[in-house]
C-alpha cells in the first residue's frame, strides 16, 4: 500500500460521509476531526449516532413512573403559531402590560386566590416568596419539613440564599401548633413567615404529628404553604366518580387557600400536567410584593411557558383534563383497558407475558403511594436494546426480567412498543 493510501481522509470528506445522520455539517466536522485525531476513522458513523443520542430525544416511557423527572416530568404537547404575542402588551391601552396578568388571573380563578403569578419552577417560587416577604427576618419551618428534594434543593439553604433565617420548630416526627406559637414569641426571634413544606419524595410514618394549615392560619404571622405537587383541587372534579384513592392526603391548592394559607406555591409540571413552572397564589398584597421584588425578573418565564400554562389553565376551567392533559389521561386509564392493550401488544409482538404491576405518580408527588397497573414482562435485561430502538423505549428490570408498564405509555405508542419487542426476538 502506498504512503498516499495510508493517509486519513480529509476532515471534510469524512464529515460528508456521515451526512445521512441528519446532524448539521459543523457538528459532523467536529465528529470527523475527533475520529481522525483518535485514529478511529472506521468508527465515525458510530460516533455520529452516539452524538445524536446525547441530544434531547422523544421517548416512550414504559417505566410506570408517570411523572419521571429524568424524562421531563409531565408529558406535554403544545403548539403555537410563529407570531408575536401579548406577553407584556395591553391591547386595551396599546401600552406596556403586565407579564403576569394573563396567566396569573386564570390561576387565581382556579385556586380561589385573590391573585397569582408565575415563575420558572417551584424552587424559584419558594425562593422569591421568602426573599420578598422575610429577607433579614426569620422563617419558621417544622424540623420534619426541612427537607432536601431532587437536584439538591434543600429548604435551609434556599431560606439562607433568600436572605432570611430559618427557625426550626418542633421535632422531626411531631410538630404541634404550640411549637410555632413559642417560636413566634421567643425572645430574639423575628418571625416573618410560617412555612409548611410539601415533603416531596420524603415521608415520616409511625409516631408522627404535624400541624394542618387550618391551625397555622390562627397564628399572627402569614402562612405560606408549599404544596409542591400542583394538585389544584382535592375533589378532582375533572374525573368521574370519587377522587382516586392514591391522592388521599395530598395537599391541594383550593383547599389550602380555603383553610387559611396566605400564599401557596406549587409546580406546573407535576400533578398539574403542564410545563416546568412555579405558581405563587394567594393574598393580592403578598403576591404584589413578590412581583415587585428584583428577583422576580430573574425568575420569570418566557412567552412559550406562559402560553402553554394558559392553555393548561383554560383546559381545567373547561373541565377537560381527563381528555386533554396527558398526565390525567394516564391516571384515568382503567386497569381493564390497560390489560386489553397489553394482550394485544403481546399477540402482535409474538412474545412477552401480561402481568399485574403498580405505577407511581413520580417527581415527588404523593410520596409512597401506588396505583394498580398492567405491564408486559420479557426475560432478561433488555433495557439497552429497548433504549437503542427508534424511538427509544424506557423500561425497568425486576428479578432478572424486563417490565414495560403500560400506564405511563400513551396508547398511540403501543405500535412502537410492539416494534421494540419484536426487535428483541
Amino acid at each position: 500500500m502506498s504512503r498516499t493510501s495510508d493517509r486519513p481522509p480529509s476532515v471534510d470528506v469524512l464529515a460528508r460521509s456521515i451526512a445521512d445522520s441528519g446532524l448539521p455539517h459543523p457538528l459532523l466536522v467536529e465528529i470527523a476531526r475527533a475520529a481522525i485525531a483518535d485514529g478511529d476513522v472506521e468508527g465515525v458513523h458510530t460516533r455520529a449516532v452516539e452524538f445524536r443520542r446525547t441530544l434531547l430525544t422523544p421517548v416512550v416511557n414504559a417505566t410506570g413512573v408517570l411523572l419521571h423527572t429524568n424524562l421531563g416530568r409531565a408529558p406535554l404537547e403544545h403548539q403555537q403559531v410563529a407570531r408575536p404575542q401579548t406577553v407584556e402588551f395591553d391591547l386595551a391601552t396599546g401600552g406596556r402590560g403586565s407579564r403576569q396578568r394573563a396567566v396569573g388571573q386564570l390561576f387565581a380563578t382556579l385556586t380561589g386566590a385573590e391573585s397569582a403569578m408565575i415563575v420558572n419552577n417551584n424552587a424559584a417560587a419558594v425562593l422569591l416568596v421568602v426573599a420578598a416577604l422575610a429577607a433579614g427576618r426569620d422563617v419558621a419551618v417544622s424540623r420534619g419539613e426541612s427537607v432536601e428534594i431532587g437536584g439538591a434543593f434543600r429548604v435551609p439553604e434556599v431560606v439562607e440564599q433568600s436572605g432570611a433565617r430559618l427557625v426550626d420548630v418542633g421535632t422531626t416526627n411531631r410538630t404541634r401548633l404550640d411549637d410555632y406559637r413559642r417560636a413566634i414569641v421567643r425572645p430574639g426571634n423575628d418571625i416573618a413567615l410560617v412555612m409548611k413544606i410539601h415533603p416531596s419524595n420524603y415521608r415520616v410514618e409511625g409516631f408522627v404529628e404535624d400541624t394542618p394549615v387550618s391551625d397555622l392560619a390562627t397564628l399572627d404571622v402569614p402562612v405560606v404553604a408549599d404544596i409542591g405537587s400542583g394538585l389544584l383541587d382535592a375533589s378532582v372534579p375533572w374525573l368521574p366518580g370519587a377522587p382516586p384513592a392514591w391522592l388521599a392526603g395530598e395537599s391541594a391548592a383550593v383547599q389550602s387557600l380555603a383553610d387559611g394559607a396566605d400564599l401557596i406555591t406549587f409546580s406546573g409540571d407535576k400533578l398539574l400536567g403542564g410545563p416546568q413552572a412555579g405558581v405563587i397564589a394567594g393574598r393580592a398584597d403578598l403576591v404584589d410584593r413578590c412581583a415587585q421584588h428584583p428577583l422576580a425578573r430573574a425568575l420569570r418565564c418566557g412567552g412559550l411557558v406562559l402560553s402553554s400554562l394558559q392553555q393548561i389553565a383554560l383546559t381545567y376551567l373547561d373541565k377537560r383534563p381527563a381528555t386533554d392533559i396527558a398526565f390525567w389521561r394516564m391516571v384515568d386509564q382503567p386497569v381493564a383497558t390497560l390489560r386489553s392493550r397489553a394482550e394485544a401488544i403481546v399477540v402482535a409482538a409474538g412474545h412477552g407475558q401480561v402481568v399485574d404491576t403498580v405505577a407511581v405518580p413520580g417527581a415527588g408527588s404523593a410520596p409512597g403511594v401506588e396505583m394498580p397497573s398492567i405491564g408486559i414482562v420479557v426475560p432478561g435485561d433488555q433495557l439497552e436494546s429497548l433504549r437503542a430502538h427508534d424511538p427509544p423505549v424506557i423500561a425497568r428490570t425486576r428479578d432478572g426480567r424486563t417490565v414495560l408498564d403500560l400506564r405511563s405509555v400513551d396508547p398511540s405508542d403501543d405500535k412502537t412498543v410492539v416494534a421494540a419487542l419484536t426487535a428483541l426476538t
